[in-house]
């Protein structure tokens, strides 16, 4: 059953994290037969759901966490489900695609396999996507981020992250195999923001808990010296994939 690291501070992730960029959403629903529904998995406070009521009749979205699902963004064709990735109240031959953004690192893959394949409809696809580190064009900013996250909140890290790290080149993915395309999603963030998005980390909130004091305290004033004015300035997170078909013979 997937790790639930969020619920503490839901409230942080629902309004720090990162969107992601449309073109992905086309490149992904490229590949779907019917648009009838969608099941996104792991769901957060809704994100990568709402981006997906653009293209599907219905979203079904499901998260572990009943406070991150308090956060979620409504919408009238998005359902909302507190339960497991891996054993799901729906019925079999319901979804069109299913989806994981930046959680399938923290699923058990192969009970999730099972559970996607009794509810995908035939030739349903199944895409998985995350994000790496933020940068910005700022090099100085890029490496007090990078020393924050390798040296700082590097211990702190559950071992799934190394997936991520890896840009889930190595991650069990038991489907049909499609075409992958790396994105980027480009934002404009004030550095409040950036903070925000730096706390919302798991690693920093095991490090806050062990040590007894922010993690991010370590890094503000350098990074109050670097970016000493109240201008946004623009972010970019690249955005990698997998995505393939559900393996089924229904008919």
């Amino acid at each position: 059953m997937a790790k639930d690291l969020f619920s503490g501070h839901a409230d942080t992730y629902a309004k720090y994290r990162p969107s992601y960029p449309l073109a992905l959403f086309d490149y992904i629903c490229s590949f779907v037969h019917n648009k009838d529904r969608a099941w996104d998995c792991a769901t957060g406070n809704g994100q990568a759901a709402v981006a997906l009521s653009d293209y599907f009749s219905h979203i079904d979205a499901t998260d572990i966490s009943q406070k991150q699902i308090d956060n979620a963004i409504p919408r009238k064709n998005i359902s909302y489900h507190c339960c497991p990735a891996e054993a799901t109240p729906f019925e079999s031959n319901s979804f069109d695609l299913i989806t994981v953004a930046q959680a399938y690192h923290w699923l058990d893959w192969n009970k999730f396999a099972k559970e996607a394949e009794r509810v995908a409809k035939r030739d349903a696809v199944v895409a998985v996507w995350g994000y790496h580190l933020v940068h910005l064009d700022d090099e100085k900013i890029n490496n007090l981020i990078l020393h924050f996250y390798r040296d700082i909140t590097g211990p702190f890290w559950d071992a799934e992250r190394k997936y991520v790290d890896e840009y889930y080149r190595t991650v069990d993915f038991p489907y049909e195999l499609l075409p992958v395309k790396q994105f980027t999603t480009e934002l404009e963030w004030e550095k409040s923001h950036l903070l925000g998005y730096l706390e919302s980390w798991s690693a920093v909130q095991h490090y806050t808990k062990q040590k007894g004091h922010a993690a991010i305290d370590l890094i503000r004033p350098e990074l109050d010296r670097l970016w000493d004015d109240n201008k946004s300035r623009i972010i970019r997170f690249p955005v990698f994939m997998r995505i393939g078909r559900v393996k089924t013979d229904k008919t």
